[in-house]
């Protein structure tokens, strides 16, 4: 991942200045929720399936060294070949040499965060390679030289419109409105694609140890291709992505397709141990799984933030926070976003990288009500917030609101008379939109908040002399 900072503020900036993105993510994450609490209130022991799912993943970061291990032992012993990677640029040279070395230039990939993650795409071009995203939204946002915005919805920023006159500027077809023919021209092309392809390329969404088995989930058949047709499987995966047992997959794809897409089954669920063996039809000639670190041993050795590989890039936590539903995914700068990205990226990247992703957040916890792994998101969050600004990274402006907050606080006659101070500059600034900073800043986007009446301190106590209620 690069190193430049992130400018979180700039970026949301110019989101919210796009009503085209903003009702395109909004339109999205309404009907993600909606589906999503639908095929969760018919699970009785959800809450259970996420305390285990927790537990597994918790337990499995704590032992990592011996699953990876026990991992690479069963994916050799099943014909497979394992690669380690340390870094971003291991990964890309590793995969670069694989496919130089069968020969192959036409490379198809299906969705696959991690390959986001180190830049895969660039680093095979400039190899020499040809690479074809073959998920329908990854293919889109290739195709206009973009990013993802979310991470199981890559083109959830574009309108219908936008995705028409964009396949007939770049395919040369007619603009058409219905998208039941714009994914039947995709789907076109890309079988064209599948049968010239020397390597596939694909995510791991579960390494299981105990069989050296790699589980794909996807709806659209594409990965299911990807790993059959080219006679090379390249599989990428982050050193998280191991479970111990077969049996712990039951728990993750029951709460894996409702979390991510509000479905209750997935439609492709690909399992797949070893390349084709001898009398086979199908399958690759050859398979190899790259696990790649790039920073992710250093997480899990971190007592508090080791929580944060416990993701199984669901989205269902973008799909509730108010903060990405307005600024939507690449104000982040990342290819993670929402709250799982504003942990794992200032992680990854550096907290001097990604300062500001920690405080793109309104703390409303939703985010941690919802995770199926039960990740404690808002905790770290004010966990990085805390380590940002033990650096020094808050302003004179902001230093100086801290210490003044900290005396008001510290004596219950100051926090009255602060009080009604502030009530009573609330009712004189009523109306006015041009206000002295930091108020400018928040008249901006808001409202500023009506003043009560009277404080709660003194309706508590007319509610108590009254007798109305008790202490």
């Amino acid at each position: 991942m690069r190193s430049v900072p992130i400018d979180f503020v700039r970026a949301s900036e110019a989101a919210l200045a796009d009503p085209v993105l903003h009702a395109s993510v909004r339109r999205a994450m309404v009907r993600f929720r909606d589906l999503q609490r639908a095929v969760i209130e018919e699970v009785p022991d959800w809450q259970a399936l996420r305390e285990h799912a927790h537990r597994v993943k918790m337990h499995t970061l704590a032992h990592l060294d011996r699953y990876l291990e026990q991992l690479d032992e069963r994916v050799t012993a099943a014909g497979g070949r394992v690669h380690w990677a340390r870094d971003a640029g291991e990964a890309q040279r590793i995969i670069a040499d694989l496919v130089r070395a069968r020969g192959g230039r036409a490379v198809v990939k299906s969705k696959s965060m991690t390959s986001e993650e180190i830049e895969l795409n660039t680093a095979l071009q400039a190899a020499g390679c040809q690479v074809v995203e073959t998920d329908l939204g990854e293919y889109l946002v290739q195709l206009a030289g973009d990013r993802p915005a979310h991470l199981i919805a890559p083109a959830i920023h574009r309108s219908t419109e936008e995705i028409a006159r964009l396949l007939a500027d770049r395919l040369g077809v007619p603009v058409h409105d219905d998208p039941a023919e714009l994914t039947r021209t995709v789907r076109r092309v890309l079988r064209r694609t599948f049968l010239s392809a020397d390597v596939g390329i694909t995510g791991v969404n579960f390494a299981v140890a105990e069989t050296g088995t790699l589980v794909i989930v996807e709806n659209e058949g594409n990965a299911r291709l990807t790993t059959t047709l080219p006679r090379m499987h390249i599989a990428l995966m982050g050193v998280e992505k191991v479970i111990p047992r077969l049996a712990d997959l039951a728990v993750f794809l029951t709460l894996l397709p409702r979390a991510a897409t509000g479905q209750r089954l997935s439609s492709y669920v690909s399992w797949i141990t070893g390349p084709r063996r001898p009398g086979e039809g199908d399958g690759p000639e050859e398979l190899h799984l790259v696990i790649l670190d790039n920073g992710r041993s250093g997480i899990a050795a971190d007592p508090v933030m080791a929580e944060a590989l416990a993701c199984i890039r669901c989205g269902a936590c973008l799909d509730v926070c108010p903060v990405f539903e307005r600024t939507a995914g690449h104000a982040y700068g990342s290819v993670y976003s929402g709250p799982i990205g504003a942990v794992i990226t200032p992680l990854l990247r550096g907290l001097d990288a990604a300062a500001q992703l920690p405080f793109a957040s309104s703390l409303c916890g939703a985010c941690g009500e919802i995770c199926p792994v039960r990740i404690d998101l808002p905790r770290l969050l004010l966990e990085l917030r805390a380590r940002v600004m033990s650096r020094g990274w808050s302003g004179p402006m902001e230093r100086m609101f801290v210490r003044g907050w900290t005396a008001v606080m510290a004596r219950a006659s100051r926090l009255r008379v602060a009080g009604r101070m502030a009530r009573w500059a609330l009712r004189a600034l009523q109306g006015r939109r041009v206000l002295p900073y930091p108020l400018s800043a928040w008249v901006r986007y808001r409202d500023l908040p009506a003043p009560p009446a009277d404080a709660f301190r003194d309706r508590w106590q007319k509610i108590r002399s009254s007798g109305g209620a008790q202490p």
